[in-house]
């Protein structure tokens, strides 16, 4: 009865997908179209002669857990073909031309049809999947064709179907892994409690990701010139609902600040409404090689892709956004340059990273704009309460790093 109701729930989104692709939504045209002759494709791609790991991600957020793991795996085994697979157009259409990976693509749709036609093609040596993803038919094949399964920085909460008393056909789901690395305590838990035995501790992969982007982060020269010695807030991934707050906020702060604002989705008629709404001179990302004084500016508009994460170097504060309504975005990255960091105080809560730097004092979720006005205030008068928050928030993240290489150390068991 489990596997009828998964199968029709498969099936239906699978149905809804199509028929929003069919009214016009952008990322179900992109869904759709991605999986089309896509084992045509595979047949093409994969290689019989060399061994093979396969990586997945649901989305862009995932690959970066799975990036340090799967770069690692890459340097110490480079005979092995590499395939990675996303769920979501919004992973793999921002990183198709990853080149660390061998073969990229959707992954399609879960039945027992399209699991044992992947699995036949790509004939992996070792399947390395990142947190949330349970798809049944691929675990089961999987399984029944003894190909390791692990699963890392993985989080479970109480109120998921595996921990229901009707839930044993997801709570079978996870029997079909060889390995699972949870993030936290609670979690490991949770699963010894319903007797998943082959279950370790592992901090999320994202930190070893950030920890490296910080050492190899980009310079850039005319942002230096364009913060010019004056205290930098950097807006990251913000949504209209972050802005409804920091606008007011940025309109009555009166001391010295330069704004870098990197809206969550580039559109120009949102681009041009942001820009009309600051105080100040403002620049956009892409015009900022083209003059001559970067200094003269105070706002940044970041309109390109693939810059924040060099941004976040230059701040001294950070707001990062989802946090209203969508789900906070990462804060791990500003975190490992030492800043405060704020963020809407509605959508933050099953995040391990902002309940942790919360807790720790170095993390602030604000419900309204007099609250950021407060806080930010405090910090930025306060040059003593500041540095310990610098130092707070860099040993949070030189504290987590290592999950990778955890992670890797019992993949290799299997090989």
């Amino acid at each position: 009865m489990g596997l009828f109701f998964y199968n029709l729930s498969v099936n239906t989104y699978r149905l809804l997908i199509t028929i929003a692709a069919f009214l016009g939504n952008s990322k179900a045209k992109l869904w759709i179209k991605g999986r089309k002759n896509i084992f045509e494709y595979l047949q093409q791609k994969v290689s019989n002669d060399v061994p093979k790991a396969w990586f997945h991600c649901a989305s862009l957020g995932e690959f970066e857990q799975a990036r340090p793991v799967l770069e690692s795996f890459r340097a110490q085994h480079p005979h092995f073909q590499i395939i990675l697979t996303f769920f979501s157009p919004s992973g793999f259409e921002i990183r198709k031309n990853y080149d660390q990976a061998d073969i990229i693509c959707y992954l399609p749709s879960d039945s027992a049809h399209h699991a044992k036609q992947f699995l036949e093609i790509i004939q992996p040596s070792i399947i390395l999947w990142t947190k949330y993803e349970f798809w049944y038919h691929y675990l089961s094949q999987a399984h029944k064709r003894q190909i390791p399964v692990v699963l890392f920085s993985a989080i479970f909460r109480s109120n998921q179907l595996f921990f229901k008393w009707y839930g044993s056909f997801y709570r079978s789901i996870l029997s079909f892994f060889n390995h699972i690395f949870v993030q936290d305590s609670n979690s490991l838990k949770l699963l010894q409690a319903i007797n998943i035995a082959h279950c370790s501790m592992a901090s999320d992969t994202r930190f070893d990701r950030v920890y490296q982007i910080a050492s190899q982060v980009q310079e850039l020269e005319k942002i230096e010139k364009f913060k010019n010695n004056t205290p930098l807030l950097v807006v990251g991934s913000m949504w209209g609902e972050d802005w409804m707050v920091l606008k007011d906020f940025l309109k009555d702060f009166q001391e010295p600040l330069k704004v870098i604002i990197a809206p969550h989705e580039i559109h120009e008629k949102e681009i041009l409404s942001i820009k009309n709404e600051l105080k100040g001179k403002t620049i956009l990302f892409s015009e900022i090689n083209q003059t001559q004084n970067p200094k003269d500016f105070d706002n940044l508009i970041v309109n390109n892709i693939g810059y924040l994460s060099s941004l976040y170097r230059y701040g001294d504060f950070a707001f990062v956004g989802g946090g209203f309504k969508q789900g906070l975005h990462n804060i791990l990255e500003p975190a490992t340059f030492g800043m405060p960091i704020f963020f809407g105080d509605k959508a933050y809560q099953k995040f391990r990273e902002a309940q942790d730097l919360i807790t720790n004092g170095a993390a602030f979720n604000i419900s309204n704009v007099e609250q950021l006005q407060l806080l930010f205030t405090k910090l930025y008068n306060n040059k003593s309460h500041y540095n310990q928050i610098h130092e707070i928030s860099k040993k949070y993240v030189l504290d987590n790093i290592g999950g990778a290489e955890k992670v890797l150390r019992q993949a290799y068991k299997y090989l």
